[in-house]
């Protein structure tokens, strides 16, 4: 039986994030393989974290800068390790490496973090991104990463043409695997316009992004709100700190509901999704939800940046704030205009993600890069080159006998 190791940045919340809900898509695959699974994580436990155990998933507490993770991989011995973000195969791949050389190292990066700090600071400095911002000491160790890794598995079109185009990395070294969704379990017939109310969004407070899209809100509700004013906003989210409960306003239709128990269910009481992101990276999990649950969105191109093509958006794209509150009251008011959102809705997740599809495509590239791991390696140099020690060392080396020499100095 394979075994499989992933290392988590966090332990998994489905209900919290989209990060949760894509990390149990692809642990269930794993496992759908019949290979053992344990997932490993440095972090603390959470209140909202999911039941692994009941998934048949074994976990176990590791410990950052710290040999006894030596210890625990050298008796574990996995066929492949996957790191869930960069931070932690900086923290634990050159460990994976000394004690398991010959395992399949995996990176699922979730989303291009530089590019999402690096959008967030031009939004910041009212700015164009450039290639300055792109090109950040963040940007190195996370492209660094990427190269030291075997595969890494990149959710956005737009992020997989970005680390080819820009950053250079291999094609071979990426896989393209948006969210995994199982659309035999995806309601056929959901709510009806007449029986919904209200607008809605949804997002972890925790992630700057969608704590942005709620300030940016309450520049764009009050708009909304002059043209239906019985209407509500409804905002959803898991750890929402006072500065967000704070902003809770019955007479203004602003409503901070916080946590939601079911995310979906939430979905389909609403009329309308609003997702106005002015900054982030990778695909949005409140627009894959909404899709789910047959509930037009309002987003901006940023939003739908890398979840569509060529098929027509559920709803409305707009940067623009005078569209952006037209097209929430036209798709809100027209129930013609609603109904072929949601058709539009049901054509895009058949389209691009159906886990059917994209859960074999994964295997496959797995098993052929094992299958070919010796020739697969040789042929990224780069990769090679940030996992050799050398120039490093010397620094170390350096700056050691420097302060070792000082320390004498100091004794005579």
């Amino acid at each position: 039986m394979k075994k499989i190791l992933v290392i988590g940045y966090v332990w998994p919340e489905p209900n919290s994030s989209a990060a949760g809900s894509h990390m149990m898509s692809i642990l269930r695959l794993y496992k759908k393989q019949n290979w053992q699974v344990e997932f490993a994580t440095p972090s603390q436990p959470t209140e909202h974290m999911i039941d692994l155990a009941e998934e048949g998933i074994s976990s176990q507490s590791i410990t950052l800068n710290c040999d006894s993770f030596d210890t625990y991989i050298t008796q574990y011995q996995p066929d492949i390790v996957m790191f869930d973000r960069f931070m932690m195969e900086e923290q634990f791949g050159w460990r994976v490496e000394k004690n398991c050389p010959d395992a399949l190292k995996i990176l699922d990066t979730e989303d291009l973090q530089c590019l999402r700090q690096a959008r967030h600071q031009a939004l910041k400095a009212d700015s164009e991104l450039t290639q300055a911002d792109l090109f950040s000491d963040l940007a190195k160790r996370e492209i660094a990463a990427i190269l030291r890794c075997d595969i890494s598995l990149i959710i956005s079109s737009f992020e997989m043409e970005l680390l080819v185009d820009t950053f250079k990395v291999d094609a071979s070294l990426l896989h393209h695997l948006p969210f995994m969704v199982d659309l035999e379990k995806c309601p056929v017939k959901t709510a009806s316009f007449s029986d919904r109310k209200h607008f809605m969004t949804i997002g972890n407070f925790r992630h700057a992004p969608n704590w942005d899209v709620v300030l940016y809100l309450q520049k764009i509700w009050p708009l909304i709100r002059k043209q239906i004013p019985e209407a509500q906003l409804h905002i959803y989210g898991s750890y929402p700190p006072p500065k967000a409960t704070a902003l809770h306003n019955p007479k203004t239709g602003f409503i901070i509901k916080g946590w939601a128990e079911d995310a979906f269910s939430v979905m389909e009481e609403s009329r309308i999704c609003l997702a106005p992101i002015r900054f982030g990276a990778g695909i949005k999990g409140k627009l894959l939800d909404a899709m789910i649950m047959q509930t037009p969105s309002i987003t901006t191109s940023l939003g739908s940046e890398g979840m569509h093509q060529e098929e027509p958006w559920p709803g409305a794209i707009t940067d623009n704030i005078t569209e952006f509150v037209e097209s929430a009251v036209h798709f809100y008011n027209d129930e013609e205009a609603w109904l072929n959102a949601q058709q539009n809705s049901v054509s895009l997740l058949k389209a691009r993600y159906d886990s059917q599809s994209l859960g074999p495509q994964l295997i496959i590239k797995i098993t052929e890069t094992e299958e070919n791991l010796e020739q697969h390696r040789l042929n990224n140099f780069t990769g090679a080159m940030l996992k050799h020690h050398s120039m490093m060392s010397t620094k170390y080396m350096s700056q050691w006998i420097a302060a070792k020499n000082a320390h004498k100095r100091d004794e005579n």
